[in-house]
């Protein structure tokens, strides 16, 4: 089986899913990669199918399979209404609102989804998941309203979508078209599910649509700390700064994995650099005091926080997405629907999987380390550009004079830039505050207290795409300062970064507009081509976030 992010072959078994292996297939589209269920699942499902299928015979009340749902299951029906009960179940929640989520949601809700079932203890037929899977390879995936789901009982409006597309009710996304599911599923020759009994709520009851907003916000909070991390490599070599804040000894003696680690990729970042400096060079190069009491050095001896302290803060991000992928990896194994058949022992068992609690609580927690990446890139963005700060740079980062030595006063280069970047950064801070503790008592108070974890997914999602916004527009502004500072002399990983971002933004002589060229550098951040530039492949990002050695192993800093 392989699960790694660049495997052309996931097969589900409902307990070797990694967040990462959805994600990449999410992201590139299940045509690209092929996403079977293995054969040991199939026998499973087939035995928990069977061990319901006696339940139903012997008229024993199974909750939502011949009850009714919620705080109707004292009402209890016959066996040959248990068809229509799931249809009904699908068709009444159809109720979803807001904006309609992204294919690569779509996707990774239908992987997470299928997996859940392929535990085999939900009583479906193995056909549901393969039905599932040929929606996924045939890109017919259901359109599903980004608002309805209080993540318990799981994501029951959302997931009625996916299931409403299964049986061939309401409009799909086909192939980039708006269409009638009926019509997508004829056309793929797909034959439109008639949900056995127990095989509606199992499609819809669990935290399949909250896990897929949180195990791509994860891949998403990835690439934005190592984009911190380039972007601090990137101002020290702007400032001249001191290199040493990074030396192993420093991050030995306080060894938190994720610092560590951060510390490490600054480094290698940096090898080869002729602008950064270091303490070493500082005490060859210091002024004597020559019997004075006092003098003023000509360099400071070490930076300001928010380029000292970044692996510090980065590394917060790196350790909270650690546990957080942890806790993904086994919400997305787990059989979340409720009842649950163990056919090997015989028992039916009521619970409550469907409570994305765990979700909630990891991204509560995420979204607030990556909003502080936001604070630290725009901190550090103040400092390139504050002629006070910037160590002889100009304001602005902008020549007084242009080219043709006329315009003098008139333009002011990354000014705009650097009030976009803060008012971006103060949206992203605002959001940060945890959703998991808003629990709203529902359903006639059968579901009284919920896990409000598909709200905290989708709000890192936003938070990731706020903090990219700012990530890009330092870039911009990095790849300035090293052209007025001499780029030639940067290391050659920081060189490679900056040809990329020129290929997309010209430096900036005179004002202009630069809308045009954050969207192009975000893009850059998303699809990970910056990392790629300076010299992290995809399987190196793909390892352990707070442990690892970089591939280049040379950390000398040259000056």
């Amino acid at each position: 089986m392989t699960h790694g992010p660049t495997a052309g072959h996931l097969e589900l078994d409902g307990s070797g899913l990694s967040p990462l292996a959805v994600a990449a297939v999410a992201r590139r589209g299940g045509a690209e990669s092929r996403v079977t269920v293995g054969a040991a699942a199939t026998e499973r499902m087939r035995a928990s199918v069977d061990l319901k299928d006696a339940l139903l015979e012997e008229e024993i009340p199974v909750y939502g399979v011949t009850t009714g749902f919620g705080d109707s299951c004292v009402r209890q029906i016959a066996p040959d209404k248990a068809h229509e009960l799931q249809r009904n179940l699908v068709l009444y929640h159809l109720n979803g609102v807001g904006p309609v989520a992204t294919p690569a949601v779509a996707r990774a809700t239908m992987i997470i989804r299928a997996n859940a079932l392929a535990k085999g203890v939900s009583a479906v037929r193995p056909q549901v998941v393969t039905t599932l899977l040929e929606c996924l390879r045939r890109d017919v995936l259901p359109l599903i309203p980004e608002r309805g789901s209080v993540g318990a009982s799981g994501d029951l409006v959302p997931l009625c979508y996916l299931a409403a597309a299964l049986i061939g009710e309401g409009r799909v996304l086909h192939r980039g078209t708006v269409r009638p599911a009926a019509d997508a599923l004829r056309e793929e020759g797909i034959e439109p599910l008639r949900l056995a009994p127990k095989e509606g709520i199992a499609l819809i009851n669990g935290t399949s649509f909250a896990a897929a907003y949180a195990v791509l916000a994860a891949w998403d909070a990835r690439e934005l700390a190592f984009v911190a991390e380039l972007a601090t490599a990137m101002t020290v070599e702007a400032l001249g700064g001191n290199a040493s804040a990074f030396h192993p000894f420093v991050h030995g003696s306080k060894p938190h994995p994720g610092q560590v680690r951060s510390a490490e990729v600054v480094r290698t970042l940096l090898a080869g650099s002729r602008l950064a400096t270091s303490f070493e060079n500082i005490l060859v190069r210091r002024r004597r005091l020559e019997g004075r009491s006092c003098v003023r050095l000509d360099e400071r001896v070490q930076d300001r926080y928010s380029v000292r302290c970044a692996p510090q803060i980065i590394g917060i991000a790196r350790d909270t997405l650690a546990w957080a992928e942890d806790w993904l990896t086994t919400e997305i194994n787990s059989a979340s629907d409720n009842p649950l058949f163990d056919a090997d022992g015989g028992g039916l068992h009521l619970g409550g999987n469907f409570y994305a609690g765990h979700v909630g609580q990891a991204m509560d927690s995420l979204k607030t380390a990556v909003a502080g990446l936001a604070n630290l890139l725009d901190r550090q963005l103040a400092l390139v550009v504050d002629e006070k700060y910037n160590e002889g740079l100009p304001p602005n980062l902008v020549a007084a004079r242009t080219p043709d030595h006329s315009g003098a006063g008139l333009h002011h280069g990354f000014k705009g830039m650097q009030i976009a970047a803060s008012a971006v950064t103060a949206e992203a801070l605002k959001q940060t505050g945890p959703v998991s503790v808003f629990s709203r008592s529902t359903e006639a108070h059968n579901q009284d207290i919920v896990s409000m974890g598909t709200i905290s997914a989708r709000e890192a999602r936003t938070i990731n795409g706020l903090v990219r916004d700012v990530a890009a527009i330092h870039l911009l502004a990095l790849a300035q300062a090293l052209d007025l500072r001499g780029v030639g002399r940067a290391s050659p990983a920081v060189r490679a970064v900056h040809r990329l971002i020129r290929e997309h933004s010209a430096f900036v002589c005179r004002d202009r507009r630069l809308d045009e060229d954050i969207v192009a550098v975000a893009d850059l951040i998303e699809t990970g081509a910056l990392r790629r530039a300076a010299g992290l492949d995809d399987e190196e990002f793909a390892g352990p976030v707070g442990t690892g050695a970089a591939r280049r192993t040379d950390h000398t800093v040259l000056t």
